[in-house]
Formats: C-alpha cells, sequence, structure tokens
C-alpha cells in the first residue's frame, strides 16, 4: 500500500482530492451564517459559499424550518405519474423569475444532471423533428460539469482526458473571456465569425455557455454584448441555445440570473447550486414551449425518457422555495456584497503579484503572478490556499486564479477579514 497523508481506515474518497498528496480534509463539526467552526475551536469565513452552493448563511432557519415542517407531512414520493403541492408551486413560482418565456421545469438533482437533461432535450427535439442536427457548440475554457454528456460539452484536459476517446464531438469557439483578457478590439468579431461559420453549416443542434462568467475555467467574465451577438445567430439559424446558470444564477451576478443582462433569451436554461440555498441537492431545467410541444406526440416513442430517482424530491422543493423567498428579499445584501467588491478592486490591482482583478456581482476574482502558465495546476495554488486557511478564510483558488464568491449574509468585518488575507497572502509570496 501507498503512503498517503490520510490515516489508513479513512473510508471516504473526496473529490477534486489526490489522496497521496494533498493534506487531510478539515473536519468541520457545525456552521452558522457565513461562518464554518472547525475542531480545536477553528473557525473559517465560507468565502465561497461552500462551492457555490450557499446563498443566506448556514443553518438558516426559515429553510431548516421548510424542511422539518415538510418531513412531517411528504418526505418522497416517485414523480413518474405522481406530483405534489410543493413541486407545482415552486416551478410556478421559479419560472416567474426565469428570463424569456419559459415554460415547463424538469426537475433532476444537481449541476451535471441538468445539463445531462438540456443536452439531451435539445439534441431529441431534432430528432422528434426528423431532422438531422447532431452539432453542438461550445466555449473554449467552458465547464458543464463531470457525467458523460457535460464532460462532452466541456473543455478538453486533464479533468476529462481519461474518458477523452469516449466523449462525443462537440464544435469549441474561442472564449470571449480569454479573449477579453488578451485584446478587446478582436474579441466581438472573432468570436462571432467562429460561430457563423459553423452555424452556416446547418447541422448545429444546440449552442451551450455559462452567461458572462465561465466558473471554474478560471472565473473568466465577458461582456453582455457578445453572448447577444451569439444568441441573435442561434435566433437567425434556428439553433437551440442552453443556458447554464448553475453558477451564475439566483443573484451571483448581481441580478437574479445573468441571462437578465441580456437582449436575447435561450431555450433552456440548467439550473442548480444555489437552488435550494446550499442545503439539499437539486437540479432543474426550465424550457420554453418550442421545446416542449416536439415531444406532444401519440407516438410514444417521442416521449423525453429521462428521469431520476429523486426528481421532484419534496424536502428539496421546500428547501427551493423557502430560499426563494429568501432571495426575493436579498438584493441589498447582493448590492451591498458587489460595491464592496468594486471598492477594494484599485487596492486589489495595485497589488504587484496580482493581474486581471475583475468582479461581476457577488464575483470578485483575480490572477496571482506566476512563472508558470495560468491553470488548474498552477503551484501557487497550495501556497495560496493554506495561506488563507491559516488566517481563518476559505478561498478555493483555481490553481493561480483567486476568487471570493460569498453568502449573501456575511457580515461587512467578515468580508474585510479575507480582503484583508488576501492582501497579506499575496503580497507575502
Amino acid at each position: 500500500m501507498k503512503d498517503h497523508t490520510y490515516p489508513v481506515d479513512y473510508p471516504i474518497w473526496h473529490p477534486f482530492t489526490q489522496g497521496l498528496t494533498d493534506k487531510a480534509p478539515v473536519h468541520i463539526e457545525k456552521a452558522k451564517g457565513a461562518l464554518l467552526y472547525g475542531t480545536e475551536a477553528r473557525e473559517y469565513i465560507d468565502g465561497v459559499s461552500s462551492w457555490w452552493v450557499n446563498l443566506h448563511g448556514h443553518c438558516h432557519p426559515v429553510i431548516a424550518r421548510a424542511i422539518t415542517e415538510q418531513a412531517q407531512k411528504l418526505d418522497q414520493v416517485i414523480f413518474a405519474g405522481f406530483t405534489h403541492t410543493g413541486a407545482m408551486e415552486f416551478a410556478r413560482e421559479l419560472l416567474e423569475f426565469l428570463p424569456g418565456d419559459m415554460s415547463k421545469i424538469f426537475f433532476s438533482d444537481n449541476g451535471s444532471t441538468s445539463i445531462e437533461v438540456g443536452i439531451k432535450m435539445a439534441l431529441q427535439y431534432w430528432y422528434n423533428l426528423g431532422e438531422k442536427k447532431q452539432t453542438i457548440v461550445a466555449l473554449e475554457h467552458s465547464y458543464h460539469g463531470d457525467t458523460f454528456g457535460s464532460m462532452s460539452v466541456s473543455q478538453r484536459g486533464a479533468f476529462n482526458r481519461p474518458f477523452s476517446d469516449l466523449l462525443f464531438d462537440v464544435e469549441f469557439i474561442s472564449s470571449p473571456g480569454d479573449l477579453n483578457q488578451v485584446d478587446k478590439a478582436k474579441e466581438p468579431d472573432q468570436v462571432l465569425r467562429e460561430f457563423q461559420k459553423i452555424a452556416e453549416t446547418g447541422k448545429v443542434a444546440a449552442f451551450i455557455y455559462e452567461p458572462l462568467v465561465q466558473g471554474a475555467g478560471g472565473m473568466l467574465m465577458y461582456e453582455p454584448g457578445v453572448l447577444d451577438g451569439l444568441l441573435e445567430l442561434c435566433r437567425t439559424h434556428g439553433i437551440i441555445a442552453i443556458a447554464d446558470e448553475v453558477m451564475t444564477g439566483f443573484g451571483r451576478t448581481g441580478k437574479f440570473f445573468a441571462g437578465q443582462y441580456l437582449k436575447h433569451n435561450p431555450d433552456i436554461i440548467c439550473l442548480s447550486k444555489g437552488i435550494t440555498g446550499g442545503v439539499l441537492p437539486m437540479g432543474a431545467t426550465a424550457t420554453n414551449m418550442r421545446i416542449y410541444d416536439a415531444f406532444l406526440s401519440g407516438d410514444r416513442t417521442k416521449t423525453f425518457f429521462h428521469g431520476h430517482s429523486y426528481t421532484g424530491n419534496a424536502l428539496s422543493i421546500a428547501a427551493a422555495r423557502a430560499s426563494l423567498g429568501l432571495l426575493k428579499n436579498s438584493m441589498p445584501q447582493i448590492q451591498n456584497i458587489e460595491k464592496r467588491h468594486k471598492d477594494f478592486l484599485p487596492t486589489l490591482g495595485a497589488l504587484k503579484n496580482v493581474q486581471r482583478a475583475r468582479s461581476r456581482g457577488t464575483i470578485l476574482a483575480f490572477d496571482v503572478v506566476s512563472n508558470q502558465e495560468t491553470s488548474y495546476f498552477n503551484s501557487l495554488r497550495d501556497r495560496l490556499y493554506d495561506g488563507f486557511l491559516n488566517r481563518g478564510v476559505l478561498l478555493r483558488p483555481l490553481g493561480n486564479v483567486v476568487y471570493v464568491m460569498p453568502p449573501y449574509c456575511i457580515e461587512p468585518a467578515q468580508l474585510g477579514k479575507i480582503y484583508e488575507a488576501i492582501i497579506e497572502v499575496v503580497s507575502g509570496l
């Protein structure tokens, strides 16, 4: 047996963790608001909302109460041929929030599955119409999940290299966020020309994108105008537009959904992460009647044969309804974080080790200068991560890209401490 940093009898295989070299995980006993409480009375400010999911703070009493009350009435029921009041009401409430003319909600259980649903809807749409359109277009540096369909529409690289021969082919066009860091003058024309050339083949089924912020690809940010141009081309060529709002949804970009910055709307919206306030697993895929109508037929083979055991789980629905209710009153908190980030940008950008300081809504990001390529595997990552943890701050850098994405309840002093930790750690490299 190889030596590793975990005890021999440690029973868990953690995600995105190299058991031979990574340190043992931090043990958390409880959480409240923006704070995580570890063993030996250690406190950590959750500066990444526990992988981008927690909106209103940990153990929020409104969400906890909603789950408790629901658990005493209905916990789970098969969602094929059955439904329940909570799911019906939440679907209606969510549709009112979403941009565009969304009409139907398909429930699943995480971000990757919401993407899988969206991809399958788009491909079967054309199949049901008898048209052979199977090409999907995605952006370079994209990341849409870890299941096979979501890996296929994500940037090829170390995350999915062992499965590269098994992934379906996708046409990738330049990322507006990547070009935005290099040459703004070329950005819109280059991206649009690449997409136009592929669209003119008449074989494109769908275009999938992370609106305005490409998360795991390095918190690459780009302007709405470029995306509106791409969506205009989708409309011109009849291409289905799939918005991956798994990370950007529910207030992260400063509006309830990133799509609200745009003139044009998608046909499909994929959601998860903050949908339940970060309390229980849930995914949702919203679509319009154009897509749904293609599945209505006396021929049962045109049915959308997709489902999950916990689709529409009553407890997750209860958490999501409570979270959505809280979100309606969260805009002042979101705007405050947005302002604090913008106010901090000049100080951050003045640090000699910082490049490309940027923000969008509650997301703040920057690159740390390195003699290595900017990537997830940049060796600065561990020094940055450990430096923040040692100062009681949980930030999880993407290689040498550092980002802050706090819960909306974060207190001014807590956010200030995150900024102070960034200055100290980055300046000390």
